[in-house]
């Protein structure tokens, strides 16, 4: 059976890790929160502090908040442009690196004979 997803705002995170510090335990208050969970909070809490329970941003694809719009102002269509040519420079950075290692290896072969 598949779990739902449930979003804890850093609030509510706060309020059961505080619960689990003060020697609470979760079963009893909070049923629906897997232990395993609680404890990646409370170990995040203990280390970062109030600033490791709030969300972070997931990436994405950068492209899509363009591509799904029919019209585009012109700022919005040069950073669309931006974003292509970042993909575009990245993936020639790759090959580039990626050349790099064939040829060293070639060297070496050379070398070795």
């Amino acid at each position: 059976m598949a779990r739902k997803y449930t979003m804890r705002s850093k609030e509510e995170k706060q309020a059961i890790v505080k619960k689990v510090l003060a020697g609470k335990s979760v079963r009893a208050w909070e049923p629906d929160v897997r232990n395993e969970q609680v404890r990646q909070w409370v170990t995040k809490y203990q280390t970062e502090g109030e600033a490791g329970l709030e969300a972070k941003k997931k990436p994405g694809n950068p492209l899509s908040r363009y591509e799904r719009r029919k019209e585009l102002t012109y700022t919005e269509q040069l950073q669309y442009q931006i974003e292509l040519l970042k993909r575009e420079l990245a993936v020639k950075e790759a090959e580039v690196a990626r050349l790099k290692q064939r040829n060293a290896r070639k060297e070496g072969d050379a070398q070795r004979k």
